[in-house]
């Protein structure tokens, strides 16, 4: 049978394309409820000017199916009905497209705007024209980005229905294709913002959006997701960040929180060290440096499919690299730490001073500077060189560093060279701890009103982390026995600095110390001396 107007009252049904239980045409203007699959049609545009065409068209496959999903057949008569069905079904998946509408070349005008100017490399395009001679298939299939040309009078039911399965088999693999390089495209721009996160609760809240992100793609519409993120260090809940209905959770109550059989799923990743899916869940887990465990637990508001698995199980496979790399670097910073602390216990054991001070003034000086407005980083930074500012003490001699009286005037220009020691020491580093300490050493004895040592400096010539250890360092020493002096109480100690106030000290920093004082003397009595 030849698919022509001429021909349309003949039957139809010669060629037995399903059974009758399986078939389903959905006409334009359908208000049938559907399921999800039959909802998703597969979009194709008749588009010629004959009507008896459409009609025929139609017909023949009003009782067609892939791949579960019916047919939406879109009617346009003309060249410019084309493009605007495409603008407006940007998922169209093929065109029958004849070759002469309004004009002898319309079916070729659309054809170049569609590949040219809309850029969609993806919808099928089958060109069909009933003068053969009046367009050279040659000519046309070398010239035209189509894929398939025939005339009228040649395509019969079946050639028609090979067609259309060819052309929705290419359209769904091309589709497939581009989706898998846009959904790797999104791992790693993923995995590049995860990599570069340094905090494991930054890095846990990153990941969660990430996430959304991932899901919300593959479906193509936003997604909702109820996920947490749990670490287990020595088999104990240690912490959990959470988003959705998990957002406020805590370590205590997150058990409570999940469900009985979710909860033995989690237990069962744990187990047996390893992730899994199923339905709308999946349930990831990741092992650091032999201690840490992590748990990502995702609920989405749909069923994952297969694409969705494959992406998250790359996504997964990163997340374990970064969260490795980021308890690696934890491990580093906590190492640096505690080689600062003991440099800086080490000066003040010998000096006969007591090894909490150095951290006195690093908790202080952190609650400093982040009340002054100071950046997290930036504090932390202050935080770890801090307890360096007396590094140069290494070079007084002991007869002069712990002398019991009063110092002659030679000997505080010796004890005053401390600054000077401990800047040379430390500035031979690249690291930005070290060249902050090296600053805090050099400085921490320049005074606001310009009387202080070695430099003379005032007001803000002083760095600003100087002159909040500066203060710091001396209400500390102050609230504690040493050697040439006996401890002070604290309200000499807080009446000294009230005075000392644009002399000594920073006036906006005394004020802020003093605003945040109960936070000052907690510190204080979490590291005591026995003095």
């Amino acid at each position: 049978m030849i698919l022509n107007g001429n021909k349309i009252n003949e039957k139809l049904n010669t060629t037995d394309l399903s059974t009758e239980e399986d078939l389903f045409f959905l006409e334009e203007d359908s208000d049938i409820t559907l399921s999800e699959n039959l909802s998703n049609p597969w979009k194709i545009i008749i588009a010629d000017d004959e009507e008896e065409v459409h009609v025929m068209t139609k017909m023949v496959l009003k009782k067609f199916f892939f791949e579960g999903r019916p047919l939406k057949l879109i009617s346009a008569y003309s060249g410019k009905e084309t493009i605007e069905a495409m603008i407006e079904n940007d998922d169209v998946a093929m065109i029958i497209l004849d070759v002469v509408m309004e004009t002898e070349n319309s079916g070729l005008d659309v054809v170049r705007e569609i590949r040219d100017k809309i850029k969609n490399p993806f919808v099928r395009i089958i060109l069909r024209t009933g003068q053969p001679g009046q367009a050279p298939e040659e000519d046309v299939i070398k010239n035209y980005d189509i894929n398939d040309y025939k005339s009228k009078t040649e395509l019969t039911v079946q050639k028609l229905y090979t067609a259309v399965i060819s052309s929705l088999r290419s359209f769904r693999d091309m589709k497939t294709i581009e989706k898998n390089k846009v959904g790797l495209e999104k791992i790693i721009s993923s995995s590049k913002d995860i990599f570069e996160i340094k905090s494991i609760e930054k890095f846990s809240n990153g990941i969660l959006k990430q996430l959304e992100r991932l899901l919300d793609y593959c479906d193509g519409r936003e997604t909702r997701i109820d996920a947490a993120i749990i670490n287990y260090t020595y088999g104990v809940i240690s912490s959990v960040v959470g988003s959705g209905k998990y957002n406020d959770s805590s370590a205590l109550s997150l058990e409570d929180e999940i469900d009985e059989s979710l909860l033995m799923s989690i237990k069962k990743v744990i187990r047996e060290k390893k992730s899994i899916f199923f339905d709308n869940i999946f349930i990831g887990y990741f092992t650091s440096l032999g201690i840490h465990e992590n748990v990502i637990l995702l609920e989405a508001s749909r069923e994952l499919g297969q694409f969705e698995i494959d992406l998250l199980k790359i996504f997964s496979s990163n997340v374990s690299i970064a969260l490795e790399n980021i308890y690696l670097n934890m491990e580093i910073i906590d190492t640096q730490k505690e080689v600062i602390f003991t440099l800086g216990e080490i000066v003040e054991t010998r000096s006969k001073e007591t090894a909490n001070h150095v951290r006195r003034v690093a908790e202080y000086s952190y609650i400093l500077a982040k009340a002054y407005g100071i950046t997290e980083e930036n504090a932390k930074i202050l935080r770890l060189a801090s307890p360096m500012h007396d590094i140069g003490k290494i070079g007084i001699p002991d007869n002069i560093l712990n002398k019991p009286g009063k110092l002659t005037e030679a000997e505080f220009e010796i004890i005053k060279t401390h600054s000077m020691i401990g800047f040379e020491i430390l500035k031979q580093s690249s690291r930005r701890i070290m060249k902050t300490a090296a600053m805090i050493a050099l400085e921490h004895h320049e005074r606001w009103d310009g009387l202080g040592y070695p430099s003379g400096k005032k007001a803000e010539e002083i760095e600003i982390f100087s002159r909040i250890t500066s203060l710091v360092d001396v209400f500390d020493a102050l609230g504690h026995k040493r050697v040439y002096k006996e401890k002070w109480i604290m309200d000499d100690i807080l009446e000294y600095i009230k005075n000392e106030r644009g002399k000594m000290f920073d006036p906006l920093i005394v004020d802020i110390f003093f605003k945040h004082i109960d936070e000052i003397l907690e510190i204080r009595a979490k590291y005591p001396d026995n003095d």
